[in-house]
């Protein structure tokens, strides 16, 4: 028979249940919104613990002020394979105040005292996640308010485990596609993506240039073939020029190299401005050439 700490627990995961059936897909809710109004969504990555940790949430809070739609928040992690020196440098930045996982949950947490409506996605590499472990991670990255989680290095033809345990917790599983991404590949992640899937516009690494627009809208609409939840564009968008153009061709335009090199070159004084101009340029330019914000 259950004891009595095995029905408490079935009481609280009962309740637990019953509160994130209530829960609104932040993600379905930002997408459904813009298009409804013929917009795009911004996407902005930053680095959890860049440049320090006491900064990270103000950082976010100004990505939303100056228009950011989605937050991608990095994970800091000691082998990005996926990420140019740029993003590299950060999670150094990040990790020199031993910025783990928990810390970055920690920040969100922060973060949904005064924003409940701004979705935020995780980016990261499996090793900090496979350490706290799937279940534990997802519990608290739910209760922390975590919308979505990509994983660069979960692939995703062995990934039902890990989007049926985001799921349990209400959080969309976010993938990649790159332009040699095989056929079978964008079939599965069809099957399993939810909120956006993320498209790695150019081959190499984050922080590269020479992106062509023609291959990407040529990929696109291969992509959609497939795909029905709404694709987000990024690797290569350094100018609101850029960004205005992958907009017209894709439903999120996500820029992270050029948003770090910004937190980079600025002092700490000047950090939270530098930032929310540039954003705010992106996003005037996603909007239109009229200079306004809709």
């Amino acid at each position: 028979m259950p004891g009595f700490l095995d029905n408490i627990k079935s009481i609280f995961e009962f309740f637990g249940e019953q509160s994130n059936s209530n829960r609104v897909n932040r993600l379905s809710k930002v997408f459904s919104g813009l298009a409804n109004k013929s917009r795009k969504a911004l996407i902005p990555f930053i680095t959890a613990g860049d440049p320090n940790p006491g900064v990270t949430v103000q950082l976010m809070h100004q990505l939303v002020k100056s228009g950011s739609d989605i937050i991608e928040l990095g994970i800091p992690f000691s082998d990005p394979m996926a990420d140019g020196p740029t993003i590299q440098r950060s999670s150094e930045r990040a990790l020199k105040y031993h910025v783990s996982l928990n810390d970055v949950l920690d920040m969100v947490a922060e973060f949904r005292k005064t924003d409940t409506h701004t979705p935020v996605v995780l980016m990261g590499y499996a090793n900090p996640v496979e350490a706290m472990g799937h279940e534990a991670f997802a519990a608290k990255a739910n209760q922390c308010g975590v919308d979505g989680i990509l994983i660069v290095d979960y692939p995703p033809e062995e990934s039902e485990g890990w989007v049926q345990c985001l799921e349990t917790y209400h959080i969309d599983a976010i993938f990649l596609l790159s332009p040699t991404t095989p056929q079978a590949r964008v079939e599965q992640v069809a099957k399993l993506a939810k909120g956006y899937v993320y498209y790695v516009s150019l081959k190499g690494v984050t922080g590269a240039a020479h992106l062509d627009l023609q291959d990407v809208k040529s990929m696109l609409s291969r992509l959609r073939e497939h795909v029905s939840i709404p694709i987000g564009v990024g690797f290569g968008i350094r100018d609101g020029a850029t960004a205005k153009a992958v907009a017209d061709l894709a439903d999120a335009v996500v820029v992270g190299s050029r948003i770090i090199e910004e937190i980079e070159k600025s002092t700490e004084s000047e950090l939270l401005e530098n930032v929310g101009n540039l954003v705010t340029t992106l996003r005037v330019a996603i909007d239109g050439s009229d200079g306004t914000m809709q």
